[in-house]
């Protein structure tokens, strides 16, 4: 990984704490020309009564790598970034382990911001997929 991606990286898990992702354990872990991954450890803390993933923790695992994301591609310098829309479609359960949410923009739009989030788990399975919208609002 080059130093550059390590930084990156950094900065992306050092803004995260005492907020939701830290209590989350969400770390963040690759990141790419166009792309951001993030993973989240499944444990009880994470789990719906029936012992597997909870889907909003999915969402907020979802719309925290895609934010970070946009922050990662955007200037955040001159603009800061809201998500405005998010949907998920859960088609896997997982009990333990790690899943992992990669965003991959597919709209780059100088005010909002189309992302992809696929949620897999360790053997890459698809657990959710996710798409979030955000938009880039100018610092005052």
């Amino acid at each position: 990984m080059t130093e550059h991606r390590e930084k990156i990286l950094s900065i992306c898990n050092s803004i995260c704490k005492n907020t939701l992702m830290e209590t989350l354990e969400i770390e963040y872990v690759d990141v790419g020309e166009n792309y951001l991954t993030a993973r989240m450890p499944v444990s009880p803390k994470v789990h719906q009564p029936d012992g597997v993933l909870h889907g909003g923790a999915s969402v907020a695992l979802a719309e925290s790598v895609g934010s970070a994301a946009s922050y990662v591609f955007l200037d955040a310098k001159e603009f800061f970034v809201r998500g405005i829309e998010i949907s998920a479609n859960h088609v896997k359960s997982v009990q333990e382990g790690f899943v992992f949410a990669k965003a991959s923009i597919i709209h780059k739009g100088r005010t909002t911001q189309l992302w992809e989030i696929k949620i897999t788990d360790e053997e890459g399975n698809l657990v959710s997929n996710c798409k979030l919208t955000t938009i880039a609002l100018p610092r005052k």
